[in-house]
């Protein structure tokens, strides 16, 4: 039998549509899985707020309003003050039909007009006004309504997709619900773990109301949700080795006013397991780094001949951090990528990339950030976006090598299609080098012998788990050095 992987399928709404036909199509009505949602999603109202005893429920004209209608139902049943507030008229579709008409049966109440005055005293808001319909922008009365609840700080519960999020894309209409938690029911939408997605699911759980895994199976994935897991590749070390087994990272970069950048990549590569490490960079940085971590081996390289020898000696290459896009920077671009050694391309260098495409080596990973995505894409930032898994799945395309797409819900494309998210991080790591660090962490992890992809997925995995650490409770102020100490204790099977 297959192993279950419904915690970290990652769907399409389209996807999820033809699951939910699947399931019913195999014997378990409609009205039964939306009795289902109302269940999962009461159940986890009692778990978060268990003192609970007024409720506001927004109930749109579908199939999440019907769960919202049948949830109120179960919470007036259990003593709860509970009012409904649904000004759309009639219900769209059958079972929503049913489900309303069962809460006029149980004598359920209706708040009228705007709702603001039932706001008073409310100690939890549940969304169902539009689930996977809800990348549409929130207007009228909902959104007035939407922005009074976050005015006052109350409490939303989402079912299935916070209204106004995009459950393709992750991207958020204006005045969408910020949920504090949200349950996804049957399976997960893949924008409630990327851009705007953390922020308005808050909690995210999952509840796969009991589908027959023969109807998952046959639909598939979008894509798929990483886990610690992925750090599972680093197995214990054996006792008989030397720094040879493990590979030698060669950081290149550090043009003028931008050693730090060189520092930090390989720093990082240190600590997450190359055997060697050295540094490629302006000659005026050479003091400054052997002073500050001496066990890197640092050299000034003015010109492409001085850099010939150190790629012989290395067996992967951190190519960007701090590269600058200058006529030295160029040249020692296409001096290493021209070595077919495998690298890790970050920063200038993709910029480099954008304006003069090239072969690129095997074993290549591409790290860029939505900008450089845009360059390279010959498009911008705000495109990128506006649908990250395609921008991410393209890049990897045109590429034919394993893509990073860093940011809120960090993507790793693979050129056939695969794509995973990264649900780890913080926004205490959007700050400077955080981008050179994972640049040597992706680096170190290629050059102990693992493949793009799985160096890729550990290698995000690690870094964000790292910053989630370091950061704590207090994400703002976070630097990328930050991250060195959880990052060791991570790639040694450690909980940092």
């Amino acid at each position: 039998m297959p192993a279950d992987t419904s915690a970290t399928d990652l769907l399409t709404v389209a996807q999820v549509r033809a699951l939910d036909c699947a399931v019913i199509a195999a014997g378990i009505p409609g009205f039964e899985l939306m009795s289902r949602a109302a269940r999962a999603g009461y159940v986890a109202l009692r778990r978060h707020w268990p003192a609970a005893q007024h409720v506001l429920v927004l109930a749109g004209p579908g199939n999440n309003g019907g769960d919202a209608f049948l949830l109120a139902a179960l919470a007036k049943s259990d003593g709860l003050e509970v009012m409904v507030w649904s000004p759309f008229g009639a219900a769209q579709g059958a079972d929503a039909q049913r489900a309303r008409a069962a809460w006029v049966a149980a004598g359920g109440a209706f708040a009228h007009g705007d709702a603001t005055d039932e706001l008073a005293g409310v100690d939890v808001v549940v969304d169902g006004l539009f689930g996977t319909g809800g990348g549409r922008a929130l207007d009228g009365v909902a959104r007035e309504l939407v922005a009074r609840i976050a005015a006052r700080g109350l409490p939303v519960l989402a079912l299935d997709v916070p209204s106004g999020l995009d459950a393709d894309t992750g991207v958020a209409a204006d005045a969408a619900v910020r949920a504090e938690v949200t349950v996804s029911f049957i399976a997960w939408k893949r924008g409630l773990f990327s851009a705007d997605g953390a922020d308005c699911c808050g909690r995210r759980e999952l509840a796969t109301l009991d589908v027959p895994a023969a109807s998952r199976i046959a639909i598939g994935r979008d894509a798929e949700l990483l886990t610690r897991a992925a750090l599972d590749v680093l197995s214990p070390r054996s006792g008989n080795v030397n720094k040879g087994n493990f590979g030698h990272v060669l950081v290149v970069g550090g043009d003028d006013g931008m050693g730090g950048a060189v520092r930090l990549a390989a720093e990082a590569a240190l600590r997450t397991g190359a055997g060697l490490v050295s540094v490629a960079t302006r000659a005026q940085h050479v003091g400054a780094l052997n002073a500050a971590r001496p066990e890197l081996m640092a050299r000034g390289v003015e010109c492409p001949q001085a850099l010939a020898p150190m790629l012989e000696r290395a067996s992967v290459v951190a190519l960007g951090p701090g590269l600058g896009q200058g006529a030295w920077s160029h040249a020692l671009w296409d001096t290493t990528l021209r070595s077919a050694r495998a690298a890790v391309i970050d920063a200038d260098a993709l910029n480099l990339l954008a304006r003069t495409p090239i072969d690129l080596p095997a074993s290549t990973v591409l790290t860029p950030h939505p900008g450089e995505a845009g360059r390279l894409l010959g498009s911008d930032a705000a495109s990128v976006q506006r649908d990250r898994f395609a921008a991410a799945r393209e890049l990897a395309r045109r590429c034919a090598r394993v893509v990073v797409l860093k940011g809120a819900g960090s993507l790793v494309a693979a050129p056939e299609g695969r794509i995973a998210v990264c649900p780890f991080g913080n926004p205490g790591m959007a700050t400077a080098g955080m981008g050179d660090v994972l640049s040597g962490v992706i680096a170190a992890l290629l050059a102990q012998g693992l493949d793009a992809w799985e160096a890729a997925c550990a290698g995000v995995v690690a870094h964000a788990l790292a910053g989630d650490a370091a950061a704590g409770s207090s994400p703002r102020g976070l630097v990328a050095g930050d991250l060195f100490t959880p990052l060791r204790a991570l790639v040694n099977g450690s909980t940092a």
